[in-house]
C-alpha cells in the first residue's frame, strides 16, 4: 500500500521543514507548496489531505480553500487550516474556514507537530 499523500501549503520555510520532516517520519508522502497561486496547480494533481496556511504570498488560504471546495476535482480532499493568525481573530477565522469547507482549524502556536499528525490521522 502506498503512503498517504499530504500537500503542505506553507510559506515559512522553517515550518515547512519541521512539518514535512515529522509527517515523513510518520510514514506520509509530503509535497510542499510555498506560494498561494501555485497551490491550486499542485492540489489539482491530487492528495489525501491538505494542510493549509492562511497567510500566503500571492493568494491567501481562504481564497485557496474556496477554490479547492468549488472545484469538482478537489472538493472532496479534506483540508486542515494550520495557521498562526492572531488570537483576536481566531474565532471568526475558524468559523470562516469551517464555513468554507475546512475539516478542521488548528493554531500552530497552540499545537505541536505530534498534535498535527494526530489530527491528520483522525481525518484520513
Amino acid at each position: 500500500m502506498k503512503p498517504q499523500s499530504i500537500i503542505l501549503v506553507e510559506d515559512d520555510l522553517t515550518l515547512v521543514e519541521m512539518y514535512r520532516d515529522k509527517l515523513k517520519e510518520e510514514g506520509f508522502r509530503v509535497l510542499t507548496v510555498t506560494d498561494g497561486k501555485l497551490a491550486m496547480q499542485r492540489i489539482r494533481q491530487g492528495a489525501d489531505l491538505i494542510l493549509l496556511d492562511i497567510l500566503m504570498p500571492n493568494l491567501n488560504g481562504f481564497e485557496i480553500l474556496k477554490r479547492i471546495k468549488s472545484d469538482s476535482k478537489t472538493k472532496n480532499i479534506p483540508v486542515i487550516v494550520l495557521t498562526n493568525i492572531g488570537s483576536e481573530t481566531v474565532d471568526s477565522d475558524k468559523n470562516l474556514a469551517l464555513s468554507l469547507g475546512a475539516s478542521d482549524y488548528m493554531v500552530k502556536s497552540l499545537n505541536t507537530p505530534d498534535d498535527v499528525v494526530a489530527r491528520v490521522r483522525s481525518i484520513i
